[in-house]
């Protein structure tokens, strides 16, 4: 008897079967890298389509199992990310679908999601606008029936030195004195001439691109903050990073930075602040990091909420 390409036939299993001699529990397995494309929520509460990259794992709770069901892990993640918007209550019905096709072998479940999310901005001052990516990593578990949700995004902004700034100023002090020495007449036109000239402005403050991660463990009842995050952050630290930029939003950009000098400790109390008085947040972690302009090294500053058995600020990464 012919049997057809069609034919339904029975294919060997070697996952299911049992290996005494490799015995052992897992913590997780599975498949990282999976390229998938998911649908968030924009500024406008539009769905956009963004590439992405997926970590899916279960743990294998049976000493005596060979391996898990790579597959169902792959095709849960495609049906699902692919489907429908992404949101917690989509999260989780994912995890209990990775359990369910696991239910003898695992009893922990958990995904991690890497993609750019893209937000349109305005200029400071022009009518112009431009692009911004901002990275976005969202983590979900479901151990034991308890469901968890973490998100992680940077944000980059300027940071202008406060000590930099004072020596600046120190020696601006100076050359006016210099320039404009006791007993003489101060005409008002020539002052302003001088504080417009290179020679009487001879020093300024060194500033440089920084970075903000902020990871944050969300409350149940609340949709991802994905734009409402990063804009908290923003707000908090003022000096963002632009896009479009005319001569009049750069100058609307330095006045920013002269108005919020700012240490990297400064940065990681703003935003420790702001974060802390959020109730969408039952915890967060933060890393406030300088590049330092002045040195070869960066200037670096953690913060946590302070949760017991939460995030810790030990945590370096």
């Amino acid at each position: 008897m012919t049997t057809s390409p069609t034919s339904a036939r029975l294919m060997p299993d070697i996952a299911v079967e049992v290996d005494v001699g490799a015995a052992g529990q897992l913590d997780w397995v599975g498949m990282d890298e999976i390229a998938v494309p998911v649908r968030v929520a924009n500024q406008q509460g539009d769905i956009v389509q963004s590439p992405a990259r997926v970590a899916a794992y279960v743990n294998l709770k049976r000493a005596d199992a060979r391996g898990i069901h790579m597959s169902r892990l792959y095709l849960h993640v495609d049906r699902h990310l692919s489907g429908e918007p992404l949101t917690p209550c989509s999260l989780r019905r994912l995890l209990r679908d990775f359990l369910d096709s696991h239910a003898d072998l695992s009893d922990r479940a958990r995904i991690n999601i890497r993609f750019d999310h893209m937000i349109r901005r305005p200029a400071l001052a022009s009518d112009n606008s431009g692009w911004k990516t901002y990275p976005v990593v969202i983590n979900a578990t479901m151990d034991e029936g308890a469901f968890a949700l973490e998100l992680e995004t940077e944000v980059l902004y300027s940071s202008t030195c406060p000590c930099s700034a004072a020596l600046a100023r120190q020696l601006i002090q100076e050359q006016f004195a210099a320039d404009f020495p006791d007993g003489s007449a101060l005409d008002r036109r020539q002052v302003l001439e001088w504080l417009g000239s290179e020679s009487g402005i001879r020093a300024t403050p060194h500033s440089q691109r920084s970075s903000a991660r902020v990871r944050v463990r969300l409350a149940s009842g609340f949709e991802f903050p994905i734009v409402e995050l990063i804009d908290l952050i923003e707000s908090a630290l003022q000096t963002p990073v632009q896009t479009a930029v005319k001569r009049e939003d750069e100058q609307a950009f330095a006045l920013l930075n002269g108005q919020n000098l700012m240490f990297c400790e400064d940065a990681a109390r703003r935003m420790q602040s702001a974060l802390d008085a959020d109730e969408r947040l039952v915890d967060f972690w933060l890393r406030a990091a300088h590049l330092e302009s002045l040195h070869p090294h960066d200037a670096v500053a953690y913060a946590s909420k302070g949760v017991e058995g939460g995030y810790s600020a030990d945590q370096l990464d």
